[in-house]
């Protein structure tokens, strides 16, 4: 019988003042409670019941102990009680962290429908594309756009993004419209992006068939930050690639053009990363399972 177990016990013979009550109330066998409370004795090196042929009554000792037993036990009981409803109804706060294009299009604008369903669940957000260190800085988990190395931690593919390659009205009227991969290195020039976290500058990818193929342009301007990325592409320096969602409001006002939608970039996986651990939390649980549920809704 482990220490719990024997405060519990010690508990419910104070209370009942009886031995063999208390066996019957827990379904023990007299002698195991006998046992128990003699070595609960030992331990302590007090005693803490004396015992006579009719009534157990607590020594000072006893009562002490008896005392510090109830507001353990109520605590215990408080915290399992407490994991027992976040089972069922989740609660508390999670760190995020989402590209924050991602965040800005997709995930921000649909949080009141998470909130609707946990509503005792808080969310700390940031936004960004930097590498993040999940258990050094406290993050949960972080949402990631593309194909990602081998980081230690745990990966749901949670959906796909679409992409096209696009330019801006003004780009397309002083350089024209490629009808081929060949015409698009004959004369143009991209907006490069670089990773932020290797920091090389990345090629243009088509897909032809179901073969990846490579371009690589030249160009006046290099960044590593979507908003500057979309920003320089729209004051047409160059081509570029994005997701759908970040260059939809561009298409529809007419400030963006789609340059060889023939042989679209390849899709980008969309992966919630989080630290291995044995137990997920309820919380984090759900907020995956909805992250699911909106990009297959909306992607």
């Amino acid at each position: 019988m482990d220490r719990l177990e024997a405060m519990r016990l010690y508990t419910r013979i104070v209370e009942l003042g009886s031995f063999t009550a208390a066996a019957d109330d827990l379904n023990l066998p007299r002698a195991t409670v006998t046992h128990a409370i003699k070595r609960l004795e030992t331990r302590l090196g007090a005693q803490l019941l004396q015992r006579t042929t009719r009534s157990v009554r607590t020594t000072r000792d006893g009562e002490t102990y008896y005392g510090h037993c109830r507001r353990l036990l109520a605590d215990m009981d408080e915290v399992e009680a407490d994991f027992r409803e976040a089972a069922t109804q989740p609660k508390g706060r999670l760190r995020i962290d989402l590209p924050a294009s991602l965040g800005w299009l997709l995930v921000i604008p649909a949080l009141p429908t998470f909130f609707a369903r946990f509503p005792q669940i808080e969310l700390d957000i940031g936004t960004g594309d930097r590498f993040v260190d999940l258990v050094r800085e406290g993050v949960d988990c972080v949402l990631r756009i593309g194909h990602l190395g081998d980081s230690g931690m745990v990966g749901r593919r949670v959906g796909m993004l679409q992409q096209a390659t696009v330019a801006s009205a003004g780009y397309v009227r002083r350089h024209g419209l490629p009808e081929s991969l060949a015409a698009l290195q004959d004369g143009h020039v991209a907006v490069n992006w670089v990773s932020p976290n290797t920091r090389r500058a990345e090629p243009l990818e088509f897909m032809v068939g179901r073969r990846r193929r490579e371009v690589t342009l030249p160009g006046c301007v290099s960044v590593s930050g979507m908003d500057a990325y979309l920003g320089c592409c729209e004051a047409g320096l160059g081509i570029a690639q994005m997701t759908r969602q970040r260059i939809a409001e561009g298409f529809k006002t007419g400030r963006l053009r789609e340059i060889l939608p023939a042989y679209p970039p390849p899709s980008l996986p969309i992966t919630v990363l989080y630290p291995q651990q044995r137990q997920m939390p309820a919380r984090l649980r759900v907020f995956i399972d909805w992250l699911v549920e909106l990009t297959a809704a909306q992607c």
